[in-house]
């Protein structure tokens, strides 16, 4: 019985601890603005690793992003989903989110000090490495992320997950230092084939290293598996695609593992 009580304990010994996903609400400030975002990380990890800012979707800071950072954390990185909005808030109609979306997106003053409070969060935490960094976004929050690189934001790279690629302030040659990936789909009306082509010709001008990845039949939204039922209550051209969704989580984890690597970036 002694024998095997210490066969039982060395066994336990010899395995690492198992990956604790902790997830914690925080409030933060841009300015004058309260901004409430969600921090994850594996709490059983040893010292500090990679971080990724997440941003949201036009419906603004919801679960979807949190989900999407917890998936990241359980790669081995720290995620933090950020409030572009202020306050936490989010809609849960098209014309609100519409109206949220153009409200931050012409304000480019607003949207940089808002990118810059959530980035400056990440790279403090302390599970956090502050030198690599990269971030992704979601419609909107593509857009968002892409904007940034344009504009020359000084992390890594950034991953735009079926964001509109039209902008007003192009890049300039030599400005983008981040990598920069999209995911988009053939089918989605929101990124028609000019904007591909008017996005390729810029990041070629500017002598961007960029990856421009085309999901076939992919509608917009194609990774948030909510998607259908928002396109049938409001009739919006959005879709979930399982295939799509499965291959750009698949691209977006080499993307990561080259630019910010972590030990655990080769984990399903």
């Amino acid at each position: 019985m002694k024998r095997l009580f210490l066969g039982l304990l060395l066994s336990l010994v010899a395995f690492p601890a198992f990956a604790a996903i902790k997830g914690e609400e925080v409030t933060y400030r841009a300015g004058d603005t309260a901004l409430k975002g969600y921090i994850v990380y594996d709490d059983a990890a040893k010292g500090k690793r990679p971080g990724v800012l997440v941003i949201h979707e036009w419906w603004g800071h919801d679960n979807y992003a949190r989900e999407r950072a917890r998936a990241l954390a359980r790669l081995g990185y720290t995620a933090f989903a950020a409030d572009m909005y202020g306050n936490g808030k989010t809609v849960d109609h098209p014309d609100q989110a519409g109206a949220a979306m153009a409200a931050l997106l012409g304000d480019a003053r607003t949207l940089r000090t808002r990118f810059d409070a959530a980035l400056s969060f990440l790279k403090k935490h302390k599970t956090t490495d502050a030198q690599r960094i990269a971030a992704v976004g979601y419609s909107m929050g593509g857009v968002i992320v892409t904007q940034m690189a344009r504009d020359g934001v000084d992390i890594a790279g950034v991953a735009n997950f079926y964001g509109m690629l039209d902008t007003k302030n192009p890049a300039k040659p030599g400005k983008v230092k981040a990598r920069i990936l999209v995911l988009n789909g053939t089918d989605d009306p929101l990124v028609p084939p000019a904007a591909v082509e008017a996005f390729k010709k810029e990041m070629d001008a500017a002598k961007a290293d960029y990856k421009f990845v085309n999901y076939p039949g992919a509608k917009h939204c194609f990774t948030n598996p909510g998607s259908d039922a928002l396109a049938a209550k409001f009739k919006l051209p959005f879709a979930y695609n399982a295939e799509a969704d499965k291959k750009s989580w698949e691209e977006l984890r080499v993307f990561l593992g080259r630019v910010i690597p972590t030990s655990a970036a080769g984990a399903n």
